[in-house]
């Protein structure tokens, strides 16, 4: 990449920064971006656009799907910039 240019992001980078955040007993996170080649907000990279995460924290108890799912897109605003544009989420 170029000076000044970002990759895209990785599944391992989401994956810490959800570790960071959620301190999680289950977490899977699946890059399927090139599933989605062609499609909106698809990058040309190849990859770092479209995640399927499936993830069980403590941090959920007590919460409703919406929360629950808050709490995960909150840490990983940071890479809408870096071109994630979109997440399938499963909590358990």
């Amino acid at each position: 990449m170029s000076a000044g240019v970002t990759s895209p992001p990785t599944a391992g980078e989401l994956e810490a920064a959800l570790r960071t955040a959620l301190a999680p007993t289950v977490l899977e996170v699946i890059d399927e971006s090139a599933a989605h080649a062609g499609h909106a907000g698809a990058g040309p990279a190849g990859y770092g656009t479209h995640f399927r995460v499936r993830v069980a924290s403590p941090r959920f108890t007590g919460l409703s799907r919406v929360a629950r799912h808050r709490l995960v897109y909150d840490p990983l605003q940071v890479f809408v910039p870096r071109g994630l544009h979109a997440i399938a989420i499963e909590t358990l």
